[in-house]
């Protein structure tokens, strides 16, 4: 129902942990097997006492956590894709916009269970007009020269900004814009990454006072 971009929730040493442990093992053993994987390898994971459990894997980008990526992507992402896709990629990195994004995804009104299509949808070019919002359609389409619901998740709403609260703000203000009957979100997206970094700035400053 949302995601957040960066995560810092996930530190540079868990990140060497994830690689080392579970993104760079399936890679050596498909290329062992004569089956080099080029692509997205999209894993998911959940974060326990134990270390990170992988919960899927996946052969594409993620939904929404593409669309909080996205934005953030600095340059252009095709002779990347294209590079990978010939085997060589080399040493080529994609390279991140400053800041960060929230992604909201608003829902049809009864999902994630069945949701009736065709349901007008109002707002959008108000929404599209906010500085730092980006709207991703998902189900979505048009009827009657308007733009209706046409599945359960019907669009993502970007904000960006340089600040976890200025992304939240940013994205929450594209929600509000818009309009479509039986509309359902969550309240708490981009909650965890606030919290995440007000605790990491705490004890930042309480080592700078006792080292003082």
């Amino acid at each position: 129902m949302g995601a957040f971009a960066p995560s810092p929730l996930l530190d540079p040493s868990m990140q060497a942990a994830v690689m080392a442990e579970i993104i760079d093992p399936v890679l050596r053993g498909m290329r062992a097997e004569g089956t080099e994987y080029r692509g997205f390898l999209y894993a998911g994971l959940m974060m326990t006492c134990a270390g990170p459990k992988v919960i899927e894997y996946n052969v594409r980008f993620g939904d929404p956590e593409a669309q909080a990526v996205m934005p953030l992507i600095d340059g252009e992402l095709l002779p990347l894709l294209a590079a990978a896709a010939d085997g060589d990629l080399g040493d080529r990195r994609v390279a991140l916009k400053h800041g960060v994004s929230v992604g909201v995804v608003l829902a049809s009104a009864g999902y994630p269970g069945p949701t009736a299509a065709g349901v007008p949808i109002g707002g959008l070019y108000q929404a599209s007009q906010m500085p730092g919002v980006t709207i991703f359609h998902s189900g979505t389409k048009m009827e009657d020269r308007r733009i209706v619901t046409a599945g359960g998740r019907v669009l993502t709403i970007v904000g960006i900004g340089p600040t976890f609260q200025d992304a939240i703000d940013r994205a929450y203000q594209g929600v509000s814009a818009i309009k479509f009957e039986g509309m359902q979100y969550r309240r708490d997206i981009g909650d965890k990454a606030l919290a995440t970094q007000r605790s990491s700035q705490a004890v930042r400053s309480s080592g700078e006072n006792k080292n003082s």
